[in-house]
């Protein structure tokens, strides 16, 4: 899986936990979605309200870096989630195209997820139904990042984000995410609280501002 951070040239770094551009644009994929919907994935987005945990770390780095060639031709055309080839338009690179893709191995993350307001659509039985049932294929991060297991886990009672996910089962302690506002903001488990550029404007099509999140840790329940 790949959770795209602040790309610089021809890196592309991936995060620790998904963003919420990130997981806008898998439910929209997941429901049908074109990306020219921009009014559609701007008010998911708005009204998105999750929060993350790390099911494990990784014994060594957990970082897999893919350095990626191609000579592309102006007819070349390339796979799309779409069923149909991607092509691209002006002259043909002189020299071959390359960049540098970060991944993030044997991982595992549990989010939960809730819309604010609730009675708009989609609503969280729609987003159930599309992650069950969708209407392409679904991909984590990046295309190449299929799912190893169903996404759907089942529902979770909480008043906030945090209080989700520490009514997750599984004993131990784990790296978390949660917005400011939906958890603790201080304490022995907050590690840190951030301005998180990870919202996208999906009607100019460019990622811009930011969010305050609260890095921590939480304990699980017995199953």
């Amino acid at each position: 899986m790949a959770f795209g951070g602040v790309a610089v040239d021809q890196e592309g770094p991936t995060r620790d936990f998904p963003s919420a551009s990130m997981l806008t644009g898998l439910a929209g994929n997941a429901m049908g979605w074109h990306w020219s919907d921009r009014a559609a994935h701007q008010a998911l987005q708005d009204r998105l309200i999750f929060a993350v945990r790390r099911e494990r770390e990784p014994r060594a780095s957990g970082i897999v870096t893919d350095v990626q060639n191609v000579q592309l031709g102006k007819a070349d055309k390339g796979w799309t989630t779409f069923g149909t080839p991607e092509g691209r338009d002006g002259a043909s690179y002189g020299a071959p195209h390359r960049r540098t893709r970060h991944y993030l191995a044997d991982q595992a993350v549990r989010v939960v997820v809730r819309f604010d307001p609730v009675e708009a659509d989609p609503t969280l039985d729609q987003l159930a139904e599309a992650l069950e049932r969708p209407a392409r294929p679904l991909f984590i991060g990046r295309k190449p990042c299929l799912p190893a297991c169903r996404l759907l886990e089942g529902w979770i009672d909480g008043d906030t984000a945090h209080e989700a996910l520490c009514a997750l089962s599984g004993l131990g302690t784990f790296r978390a995410l949660w917005p400011a506002g939906e958890g603790p903001e201080t304490g022995d488990r907050v590690e840190r609280v951030i301005d998180l550029p990870d919202v996208r404007n999906w009607r100019t099509g460019l990622h811009g501002g930011s969010r305050a999140v609260v890095e921590g840790r939480v304990e699980g329940v017995d199953p």
